[in-house]
């Protein structure tokens, strides 16, 4: 995906400004393995939402209300879908101005199998059709997510609407700010062209802001907005069904190696280090978590090491590519501590009812990771480094400072808080005055499966 430096294979840097290729050269230029790649990691994206998402959150709820998260993370990626084809995609990844994107590609106007898009090195390029789909896997994830803040207690219809806007408003601007830049080879003509937190430096190499600050936020005012299910701390609300939830978090794990080697956009040893990076930073985690449980309950639990597998998948998300492999195990060991007391004691103590903890995880995971990127990336500590990519040719920055890095991963984590934190209050509060988030009493307590959706998850 594309990142400040989500790229630090050395590019083939040109000798000096040259004229940027036409389509036909670049079509010319497109790498049939790097297609390959994309593809494969379109596919391994897509199934982190359904079936992983879906079947992770779907075991964690009430078997009353299994059906309904179900059907709202399905019908979220298809909703996501169409938006992001029809405008999303051209509000993200053209040029406009550093906060959004114009509307020249909505629709998706001259993109075809002919057109090509940019990789991180100089005469390197991919088709447009495959970044597409690969950009389009993001934007249907990122909103599922936010369902786990309110689970088992928000009407489908409010949901779908939130969604269309959140999509709109809050994911495709942060996406162009953090993402969008016009490629190497456009340099010599367009200097600038390339969105707020790229321009700044910020580093996210697949998602640490985009997708789990980012979603992490809203639903945390979504599930305060919404309000604690009916019984919360008073009568008995277990998972009902930890394989299921372990089939899903299996799935995500799996899933992620898209998600992160596949930011890369170019199946080179970049790819191989994220996702050798990835493979670590969910291990460490897991067994971190683990050891919490074992120390703090007497038992290692199910629950806490697929929490821990997840919370290290988030963390290494900004830092996959800039990260050396015992910097993403350190990160690994380092998150679940910090994720079991966001779950374990802040959520009681501040009593708020994050039903399956995407504030404890997602967005305290991701703001760990995003700030743990300007540190794991200094290559006195075996990271990577950043490249330059807004000089031409691209080079390796003149030097690097970690309290400098970590300034601009603060800003950038600053402006998503305060972004998505702020316009999904809004939407939230607009839809709850005129539709009605909620559902009756009576159908909150019967269930929404068979209230929502007339089906049940399971019949007895």
């Amino acid at each position: 995906m594309v990142a400040i430096a989500a790229l630090l294979a050395p590019a083939a840097a040109l000798a000096g400004p040259v004229e940027a290729p036409g389509p036909a050269q670049m079509s010319a230029m497109i790498s049939k393995g790097d297609t390959a790649w994309m593809l494969v990691s379109t596919a391994l994206v897509l199934m982190m939402a359904i079936p992983g998402v879906a079947l992770f959150y779907g075991g964690l709820v009430r078997a009353k209300n299994m059906l309904s998260v179900l059907m709202q993370v399905f019908m979220i990626v298809g909703v996501a879908a169409i938006i992001w084809v029809c405008w999303g995609y051209s509000l993200a990844f053209t040029g406009g101005s550093p906060v959004i994107g114009g509307l020249s590609k909505a629709f998706l106007a001259g993109v075809g199998p002919g057109s090509a898009a940019p990789t991180f090195s100089n005469n390197v390029y991919i088709p447009e059709l495959a970044y597409v789909a690969f950009q389009m896997t993001f934007a249907c994830i990122t909103p599922t997510l936010i369902v786990g803040g309110f689970a088992e207690r928000v009407k489908f219809t409010p949901l779908m609407l939130f969604v269309v806007a959140w999509l709109t408003i809050v994911y495709v601007p942060i996406a162009h700010m953090v993402w969008y830049w016009a490629g190497p080879d456009m340099l010599p003509r367009a200097p600038g062209d390339a969105g707020l937190l790229f321009q700044l430096g910020a580093l996210d190499f697949a998602g640490g802001t985009v997708v789990h600050i980012n979603a992490g936020i809203a639903g945390f005012v979504g599930c305060l907005i919404i309000g604690k299910r009916r019984g919360y701390l008073r009568d008995p609300m277990p998972p009902h069904s930890l394989v299921m939830t372990l089939i899903g978090a299996a799935l995500l794990w799996v899933g992620w190696f898209g998600f992160n080697a596949g930011s890369n956009l170019e199946a080179n040893g970049l790819a191989a280090l994220a996702f050798v990076n990835t493979f670590v930073a969910a291990a460490a985690a897991a067994v971190s978590w683990a050891l919490l449980d074992q120390w703090v309950h007497g038992k290692p639990s199910l629950l806490g090491a697929v929490s821990g597998a997840v919370a290290g998948l988030v963390a290494i998300t900004p830092a996959a590519g800039f990260a050396g492999p015992m910097g993403a195990v350190v990160m690994g060991l380092i998150v679940s501590p910090l994720c079991f007391y966001f779950v374990t004691v802040v959520k009681n103590r501040w009593r708020y009812d994050d039903t399956l903890d995407v504030f404890g995880v997602h967005c305290v995971g991701g703001i760990f990771g995003a700030l743990a990127t300007a540190v794991v990336a200094a290559p006195a500590l075996g990271g990577q480094g950043v490249i330059d990519y807004l000089r031409f040719p691209a080079a390796p920055a003149e030097s690097y400072s970690i309290l400098a890095q970590l300034a601009r991963q603060a800003v950038a984590v600053a402006i998503t808080l305060v972004w998505s934190g702020g316009v999904s209050t809004a939407l939230f509060l607009a839809l709850n005055a005129t539709l009605g988030l909620r559902p009756d009493a009576d159908i909150e307590t019967e269930g929404l499966d068979i209230n929502e959706h007339g089906e049940r998850a399971y019949n007895y």
